[in-house]
């Protein structure tokens, strides 16, 4: 009598049940597109300032564009991978070459993070509400928050929706039986066909768990803590199911992502972990108290965006001491939740909604729920710990604080659960008004308007810096022009001239680095150096009052020698006597 019938969705509509709020996912929405309209409005304006490193990336663009070669690592270097460039390789062959083909698939990464952190908020058990905040502190952008997230100098832009994503499938993978768990309990007679493409849904979220994993491994180790640290969590709920026929399709998918190190290190014999360890500068001199002082005093507020371009004034330091203090808050409720017993059977009970893959409110449904939840924000902050100790312990951080700063980029991957115990705190103490944790509530909401307030001031400092960073990008267009008019196509010139020069003239102007004293300098690309020596009417390319241009003058003398001297605003040119 019961055979052919098939279970009812558990999600079956019923009389009077809420809708979901409409306000603040429409608020989260508009304030998204605004996050990603500053942003686009930046590129538009050349802002922030490209770089060599950038046009590096954009050469490996333009030759996979060309199909002159397909690079597995940012030139000059066994380190970093190249997806940036096979992003933006369409747009160059459609367009040519240029900074925004180069940044459109960085801003597009932007917007999937922010798409992503609202969902992961969502998964974690916060409310609309908070998943709005989430939002707009990310739709936020310093100087140093913006660099990371739209310059295509390789790794940075991938890192932060990879971590989230990283986390969100986490989340999915963990929440709820499993799809032949579920199909083992169906009553006799009951239809379990629904639970072939559940277990098929599965096995894809394994895969595209090893896949993100295996990408990011080859194009930035920045974010193993968090490959690490949601494994941890993947192993400790679902181990059955990993030593199945999961375990190998998680292994097969890594294994694919990875696959352009694990060949090229086969092919070469190379290590890419001792090439990142060599430059992460383990062999410069750099003493504790400036490791110490550069990590945990400079970096958090640099690297989460509270500081303005190129220093941190003594009142945004103010996040240094709240970070780690608001860290351990954080690991501490998670942890003490984990810590609640939870019965086996538990995560197998939850409430699905219409699609079969969350549970349907995506809040916290019940204790399986607040385990998982639980359990990857901890993850996230213990990632987030790590990125920051191992920053700490390099010499980086003591001799470059500033500019180092951009390897702190993925901190903000944990955002979903760094503000976590401010929101409850707020609401806890505010919404409805609790007498006794009234006070922690308005404690709570400063430090919420302080963060805010921080990240606003600088970025509008940011905003106030585009003028002069589009004047520069027009004298260097300038400088593009004047070269092509002189018919000039070799030239040396500083390290952070030449692949700048020779990407924005698609290669019409071959440019060799030297060094202030017109030494031979490093040369990403040694081709260009072997064509520039080939040419004896080649140029040099120096800024103007630049150490480049004042050796050269020096070198002149009185009467110019057998070179002249073409002056385009803010560069000289030297070229040959005819």
């Amino acid at each position: 009598m019961t055979a052919g019938v098939r279970q009812e969705p558990r999600d079956a509509a019923r009389p009077g049940t809420p809708r979901r709020p409409r306000l603040p996912a429409l608020l989260a929405l508009l304030v998204g597109l605004a996050g990603v309209g500053y942003r686009l409005a930046l590129v538009l304006a050349d802002a922030p300032p490209t770089n060599s490193d950038e046009a590096t990336m954009g050469l490996a663009a333009l030759h996979i564009a060309r199909g002159e070669g397909f690079p597995v690592w940012f030139y000059g270097q066994a380190y970093m991978g190249t997806l940036e460039a096979y992003l933006a390789a369409p747009l160059v062959a459609l367009v040519g070459p240029s900074v925004l083909a180069l940044r459109l698939p960085t801003l597009a990464l932007y917007a999937l993070f922010l798409a992503l952190s609202w969902r992961l908020a969502r998964r974690l058990g916060g409310d609309h509400w908070y998943a709005l905040l989430v939002v707009g502190f990310l739709a936020l952008g310093s100087d140093r928050v913006v660099k990371n997230q739209l310059i295509a100098g390789g790794g940075y832009p991938e890192l932060n929706p990879a971590g989230v994503a990283l986390a969100l499938l986490t989340v999915g993978l963990c929440a709820g039986g499993t799809a032949s768990g579920r199909a083992g309990r169906a009553a006799p007679g009951i239809d379990a066909e629904p639970e072939r493409p559940r277990a098929a849904a599965r096995l894809r979220r394994w895969a595209a768990w090893g896949l993100v994993s295996g990408l990011m491994l080859w194009v930035d180790p920045l974010i193993l803590p968090y490959v690490l640290a949601t494994g941890a969590v993947l192993v400790a709920r679902r181990r059955r199911e990993l030593a199945g026929r999961a375990g190998l399709v998680v292994t097969a998918a890594l294994l694919l992502g990875a696959a352009p190190m694990l060949l090229d290190s086969l092919r070469h014999g190379r290590n890419p972990l001792t090439a990142v360890l060599g430059a992460s500068g383990g062999d410069a001199a750099a003493s504790w108290a400036e490791r110490l002082y550069g990590g945990l005093v400079l970096g958090p507020p640099l690297g989460m965006g509270f500081c303005s371009p190129g220093h941190c004034a003594g009142w945004q330091l103010w996040w240094a001491l709240a970070f780690p203090i608001l860290l351990l808050v954080a690991a501490a409720a998670a942890w003490r939740t984990l810590r609640t017993p939870l019965p086996p059977a538990d995560l197998g009970e939850l409430s699905f909604g219409r699609d079969d893959k969350s549970p349907r409110s995506g809040q916290l449904a019940g204790r399986g729920d607040r385990w998982v939840s639980a359990a990857v924000r901890l993850a996230l902050l213990a990632g987030a710990a790590a990125v920051l100790l191992a920053y700490t312990v390099s010499s980086s951080a003591g001799q470059t604080p500033v500019e180092s700063a951009r390897y702190l980029s993925c901190l903000a991957v944990a955002t979903p659960a760094l503000l976590w115990p401010l929101w409850r705190a707020v609401r806890a103490g505010l919404f409805p008004p609790r007498p006794r944790a009234r006070a922690a509530g308005l404690v709570a909401l400063t430090v919420l308007a302080a963060i805010l307030g921080t990240a606003a001031v600088a970025t509008v400092t940011a905003i106030r810096r585009a003028p002069a960073i589009h004047a520069e990008a027009d004298r260097h267009r300038a400088l593009v022009d004047a070269l092509r008019e002189l018919g000039v196509r070799h030239v040396r010139g500083g390290y952070w001239t030449c692949n700048r020069l020779t990407f924005a003239t698609g290669e019409e102007v071959v440019c060799a680095v030297v060094d202030d004293e017109l030494r031979p300098g490093f040369d990403r690309l040694p081709t260009y150096r072997r064509a520039v020596a080939d040419d004896p009417g080649a140029a040099w390319v120096a800024p103007v009052g630049s150490p480049l241009a004042a050796r050269l003058d020096r070198q002149l003398g009185p009467d110019r020698g057998d070179l002249e001297v073409v002056t385009v605003e803010g560069w000289r040119v030297y070229r040959p006597h005819p």
